[in-house]
């Protein structure tokens, strides 16, 4: 595959995944939903990584930060901070122990809220590209 082909492969995964957050909201599946969009937000750095490096290959990591530091486009404070708070959902999502914890914190209107600020990054990365 070309460079302009993995891009596109993780543009169009990402927008799979975020119609699939939006179908886990409405289940109330707030924890998944979560998860999900942390994957998409990691996929979409990932498209940026391929951009900007020299290899198609991104790292095989799932934190979001050390994604965007590999790539120029300078997030600021509060941009980092929301996906240092994403990497939580990625890392617990993938444990039962911290399974228990998420569901007793993660209602409705947190989950929206989060969602909404996912959305804010997704399309600043989308539109980065």
């Amino acid at each position: 595959m070309t460079k302009k082909e993995y891009i596109h492969y993780w543009k169009t995964t990402a927008d799979k995944d975020w119609k699939a957050v939006q179908d886990m909201f409405k289940s109330k599946h707030y924890v998944h939903a979560l998860f999900w969009s942390h994957l998409v937000l990691e996929k979409l750095c990932k498209a940026h990584w391929v951009k900007e490096h020299e290899s198609n290959h991104p790292p095989k990591i799932h934190n979001l930060i050390y994604l965007v530091d590999a790539i120029p486009l300078n997030a600021d404070e509060e941009q980092r901070a929301f996906l240092e708070k994403m990497n939580a959902f990625q890392l617990e999502g993938r444990y039962p122990d911290y399974k228990n914890t998420l569901y007793k914190s993660c209602d409705k209107k947190f989950t929206q809220e989060t969602l909404k600020q996912a959305n804010i990054i997704r399309l600043w990365l989308l539109n980065s590209l």
